[in-house]
């Protein structure tokens, strides 16, 4: 599958590595692509990627995600999955830029026909991409009004090493605000376990 993931931070490099070594086209999506030749994975511009790819991810600061998305424009992202992992976060981390909605659904909102999937932003990259060197993988989410861009999301999510029992359809789009919002509590935990390389499981009675 060809997918694009914008931006070239630690995510998005770690996504790369992951679903290219699972046997997928991945191109990175860089403002300044002539700038990023030196991560030893294919760079281009942000209108190429998002023209590259049948699966596009935003693993760009939330705070600007929308923005740039625009930047590329509706037409070029209409009938493409986007799955999103980005969290807005203020500067000094100590508030949200969307502490009311979301940017999954901010996302959604610009683009309605965009299929949005939330997903994978309630940890650090490296649980994204390695699951299973953990004592066990734990849940990861998935928020989206598209069962059928929610099932592509899976198989990707299968392809990084998540196992299907670990993967939770809580709903719409909406419920992103929930995955976003845990970000306060990811830091608290980290703090307590003094690591960020970790990963939280739903557990229920039989």
């Amino acid at each position: 599958m060809r997918i694009g993931i914008l931006g070239t931070g630690n995510v998005a490099r770690a996504l790369a590595t992951g679903w290219r070594a699972a046997g997928h086209d991945v191109l990175l999506g860089s403002r300044h692509p002539k700038e990023r030749t030196d991560l030893g994975l294919p760079v281009a511009g942000l209108d190429e990627t998002a023209a590259h790819a049948e699966v596009l991810v935003n693993a760009t600061p939330g705070g600007v995600s929308v923005d740039l998305l625009r930047s590329i424009g509706a037409p070029a992202l209409a009938g493409t999955l986007l799955i999103d992992v980005g969290v807005g976060l203020s500067d000094d981390f100590q508030a949200l830029t969307h502490p009311n909605s979301s940017l999954g659904e901010l996302i959604q909102e610009a683009f309605p026909l965009t299929p949005v999937v939330k997903t994978l932003c309630t940890m650090d990259s490296t649980t994204m991409v390695a699951p299973g060197r953990l004592t066990e993988p734990g849940t990861v989410f998935l928020s989206g009004d598209d069962p059928e861009a929610k099932a592509t999301t899976g198989r990707l999510l299968t392809d990084l090493g998540w196992p299907a029992s670990s993967h939770l359809d809580i709903g719409g789009i909406a419920t992103a605000r929930g995955q976003e919002h845990f970000a306060f509590l990811f830091m608290g935990i980290a703090g307590g376990v003094n690591t960020h390389t970790f990963n939280i499981k739903v557990v229920t009675r039989p």
